[in-house]
């Protein structure tokens, strides 16, 4: 089965560190155990006969299922099965994990589908991208992305050597590849990737050659160390259940002097190319669209959640509580309707692919910064202090006070032991390092908020929107109406 073959892929002599110490068996370390329990099944699904059909496609009349995000998208009915394949991973999941590959493997199939046109900026890109994606469809590689430079002093640029020094860079060419150094983050995922995709949100200057690149690195690269945060994995699963399962880890890397092999350099030293490819639009598409639709099953997740604690303690017969819930419900229809006018919308592109229309995909990852954590404010007012009058442990339900446990917990629909479940759970997305972690990544995931809607003004045809007024005030005045001054 896949999801074996995964985890065994990862004793590959790969440097992760956590709490000061380097992990030589992730799968058996307590912080990355639940986590790889839980991408294990999910890659052994495309082996089981009742899912594989759901989340992968055969690709080049093979027998064998590649997951879908390798699926070039020639029809509606590509894309569309495309996002069959992310919900069903993302309800798998609960929308808890974001970074699950699908997003970077997207990325790479957009560059690959698109290579063709994207052979300008470099002769050698077309092959370079077409032995990864293949590589990587027929191996099931996990992807990750790299692409934050470090927060060292936002105020100063790459014109500042303490700056330019720590942000990844070139330091030298060989026969091999290129000699990078530096540091990336934020890599979600990082200790169970096969490959970072690393690039840079920077907005390149002529000068700064060494620093414009995309590239493809082995997660086992010499000389690169990945770095975690604090572990969010709780081991007691009964009272932490999507902590136990769920924290897919984020890390910072270092890269101390790492060969990348020239077939690995999709682009290098031309910042005006690499910002041509970063701005790629078939990748992106298929990239973003990955990202709203994962989006749901998380919206669904404590949509579900909410009205159950709301049930539980009867208290959805409140009309303001009601205005809540409703809320919630219309969060989830406005996002799925933003991904149903983005797929019927969309079109096919120079490179023969049918891509989502981006204007929709755009719209939903920029009100999503502020569903989610909207979503958690309203499950915080439903549940109120309940919250924090639940036991420190379902043991409590089995010792010398269960019968006070049973009595003085009980719901008004559920029995004490499945409230106090439903509490602990909840507790979970609002109140745990988990749950707080989920909060700012939803907030900043897709990049700055206040940026993106700026970017939707300024690439907006305004023209579109602005001629009727002229127009209006033009024939208003032509009518014998007070002329305008």
């Amino acid at each position: 089965m896949r999801g074996e073959k995964f985890i065994r892929s990862l004793n590959d002599g790969r440097s992760v560190w956590l709490e000061g110490k380097q992990i030589n068996s992730l799968s058996e370390h307590s912080a990355f155990k639940g986590t790889l329990d839980t991408i294990s099944g999910l890659f052994n699904q495309l082996d089981e006969p009742c899912t594989q059909g759901v989340v992968g496609y055969r690709a080049d009349d093979s027998e064998r299922y590649s997951h879908s995000a390798f699926l070039v998208p020639r029809s509606l009915e590509d894309l569309r099965k495309r996002s069959t394949s992310f919900h069903h991973w993302s309800k798998s999941t609960f929308g808890m994990m974001s970074r699950l590959s699908d997003y970077a493997r997207s990325m790479v199939t957009g560059w690959y589908a698109a290579r063709h046109q994207l052979s300008k900026l470099d002769p050698s890109f077309e092959a370079k991208i077409s032995a990864y994606y293949e590589q990587a469809r027929d191996n099931d590689l996990f992807l990750t992305t790299a692409i934050i430079d470090p927060q060292i002093d936002r105020s100063k640029g790459l014109d500042d050597d303490r700056i330019a020094d720590r942000f990844l860079h070139v330091v030298r060419e060989t026969s091999e590849g290129i000699v990078v150094r530096g540091a990336k983050m934020i890599a979600t995922g990082a200790p169970y990737t096969h490959d970072f995709v690393i690039s840079s949100f920077l907005k390149f200057e002529s000068a700064n050659k060494s620093h414009a690149h995309v590239l493809i690195v082995p997660a086992n690269s010499p000389g690169l160390h990945i770095v975690c945060r604090e572990s969010f994995a709780e081991v007691r699963k009964q009272d932490h259940y999507l902590s136990a399962s769920y924290d897919e880890m984020d890390a910072v890397l270092f890269f101390e002097d790492v060969l990348v092999p020239w077939e690995r350099v999709l682009l290098y030293g031309d910042p005006a190319k690499v910002l041509e490819l970063r701005a790629n639009k078939t990748a992106n598409a298929l990239a973003f669209h990955q990202n709203v639709v994962r989006y749901v099953a998380k919206l669904e997740f404590i949509t579900g959640v909410t009205y159950a604690v709301a049930d539980a303690i009867k208290v959805d017969g409140f009309l303001h509580v009601q205005e809540k819930l409703g809320e919630l419900q219309t969060q989830i229809d406005v996002i799925k309707a933003l991904i149903i006018a983005s797929e019927t919308e969309g079109r096919i592109d120079e490179s023969g692919v049918y891509v989502p229309a981006l204007s929709y995909i755009d719209t939903a990852r920029s009100i999503g910064t502020k569903y989610y954590p909207r979503a958690i404010e309203i499950l915080q007012q439903v549940g109120g202090g309940g919250f924090v009058q639940t036991p420190s442990s379902m043991e409590d339900f089995y010792g010398p006070i269960s019968h006070h446990m049973h009595s003085y917990f009980e719901g008004s629909s559920v029995s004490a032991e499945k409230k106090v479940q439903l509490f602990k759970l909840a507790w979970d997305l609002i109140g745990s390092q988990f749950g707080s972690r989920h909060e700012l990544y939803e907030r900043f995931y897709a990049g700055d908020p206040v940026r993106a809607y700026a970017n939707q003004y300024l690439s907006s045809n305004k023209e579109q929107l602005t001629d009727p007024i002229w127009k209006l005030l033009k024939e208003s005045s032509m009518r014998g109406a007070s002329p305008i001054r």
